[in-house]
């Protein structure tokens, strides 16, 4: 299952084919309790259909009738909301927060096929736009690139910028890999049984037929990455977390009983594992909400995902210039 982000663009392709103006609104600042994280984005077609979400309805609302009246930035420009007090009455900010929008005209745009592209094979892209001449370029992304605005440069990521490697295809895994899906993460599955990773497929996951170990070091396990075994089976659970716990994952956990869970630490300590590595070990995986089917094991993995990632410190971002990869658009008036 492809994320939320690629749906957005996708659909946003679509409608650019069948002749309709679109414009992309993306989230890249936001001051107090903003309801969405820059990054986000929400496509606008010229009749006022939408798809994706900047506000969670109190700012979309506003887009939808500048859309149907012509109103929106062309070819780009700057929007803000929450920024005066007027600005809460009107647009109905309980939260109090403030968001600023770079908002494109997507006509006549030539990235999105190659980004969206990318976007099928896993691949993180940045997008920059010189947002005084249009110019839009394209280069791999790199770990600490964050979207933004920097130095008259609107900077967008697109694509999965975190990773969620599950050891073992079973029922678990498989509902676990849609909902990481949506939430962002590129679905890695590790199976070294060749009869239980025949019969699994979930769209937009890789798998992988090697040992656990392996696996863990050759797709070069990173802050952005996250480990969960779930085979219900120490040998090869057990042998995924001897090398996750010593990688720099940001999120390890595994499957099972608070009692297998101690079983499991205690097999761990008779390896080269210090007490600090086996102390990064979340298990029972999961937050306690009762769960016992696969679907709402899942949910609690992926509410646990959730929590860690959002707590984890923001990476520094460094001054951005545009990356000269593919030039994609010139010739732009400035934005507005």
């Amino acid at each position: 299952m492809y994320s939320l982000d690629y749906e957005i663009l996708r659909q946003a392709q679509e409608w650019l084919d069948a002749g309709h103006r679109v414009h992309l609104a993306t989230v890249i600042r936001t001051w107090g309790s903003a309801p969405r994280q820059p990054g986000s984005m929400a496509a606008l077609r010229d009749d006022g259909l939408l798809v994706g979400s900047v506000s969670g309805g109190c700012i979309e609302d506003d887009l939808i009738q500048r859309a149907t009246h012509a109103e929106l930035p062309a070819p780009a420009g700057w929007l803000s909301y929450g920024l005066r007090q007027e600005d809460i009455i009107q647009y109905g900010l309980p939260c109090g927060g403030s968001l600023k929008l770079f908002c494109e005209d997507l006509t006549g745009s030539s990235w999105l096929p190659e980004v969206l592209e990318a976007m099928r094979q896993h691949r993180s892209i940045t997008r920059e736009v010189d947002t005084g001449t249009g110019q839009c370029r394209l280069s791999p992304a790199q770990p600490d690139d964050q979207p933004g605005e920097y130095s008259h440069v609107f900077r967008a990521i697109h694509g999965p910028q975190w990773r969620l490697l599950i050891i073992g295809a079973n029922q678990t895994s498989k509902a676990l890999a849609d909902i990481a899906g949506m939430l962002g993460f590129h679905v890695l599955v590790c199976d070294p049984r060749k009869d239980f990773l025949q019969t699994w497929h979930v769209q937009g996951a890789t798998t992988l037929a090697m040992m656990p170990d392996d696996a863990v070091v050759e797709i070069g396990t990173d802050e952005r990455t996250a480990i969960v075994a779930v085979t219900h089976d120490p040998k090869l659970d057990d042998m995924a977390l001897l090398e996750a716990l010593k990688s720099r994952a940001f999120y390890v956990g595994a499957l099972g009983s608070k009692r297998n869970s101690d079983k499991r630490r205690e097999r761990l300590a008779l390896f080269e594992l210090s007490p600090d590595e086996i102390e990064r070990l979340r298990g029972p995986v999961g937050l306690s909400i009762s769960s016992r089917t696969p679907a709402e094991i899942a949910v609690a993995i992926a509410a646990e995902l959730i929590q860690v990632r959002n707590s984890l410190p923001q990476m520094a971002c460094p001054s951005a210039s545009p990356v000269s990869h593919s030039l994609l658009e010139s010739g732009a008036s400035s934005p507005q």
